[in-house]
């Protein structure tokens, strides 16, 4: 296993640093739950707008080990709830969103009055990643 490498970076941009889906699993009470979830990749991890009452978050309260799995990458890692999305410490990666979700993001389904309106980071710890027909094993713990 490799630690996270320009290139592999390189290419988990191209790939994941857009508004894209992946699977999202979690477990409760040693029963998996998988879902399909709107993304991005930024500086070895995936951002998630979502709600804190919504049950993947419910989950990943009770246990923070997650898994994905999207375009011929699969991945371990751990689901840190960042906050409220309109508080300060999450403006960078707020603003982030906002352009890389701009076509959905203000349809009138998110409430960013709501405090419970929330990022979720999924902090990758290692993944395995497909790319013209090389396979890269990649360790992203610093």
């Amino acid at each position: 296993m490799e630690k996270l490498s320009k290139e592999t970076e390189k290419i988990l941009t191209e790939r994941f640093g857009k508004d894209s889906i992946i699977a999202l699993a979690t477990a409760e009470d040693n029963k998996p739950y998988v879902r399909n979830v709107d993304s991005f990749y930024y500086d070895g991890a995936f951002y998630v707008l979502t709600h804190k009452l919504s049950n993947k978050m419910k989950q990943i309260d009770k246990n923070p080990i997650v898994a994905i799995s999207g375009e011929w990458f699969t991945a371990q890692g751990k689901g840190i709830n960042l906050g409220y999305f309109g508080k300060a410490e999450n403006q960078f990666i707020a603003n982030k969103m906002k352009e890389i979700f701009a076509q959905w993001i203000d349809n009138g389904h998110n409430n960013f009055e709501d405090i419970n309106t929330c990022i979720l980071r999924i902090e990758l710890t290692e993944g395995l990643l497909f790319s013209n027909g090389t396979a890269y094993e990649i360790d992203f713990t610093k």
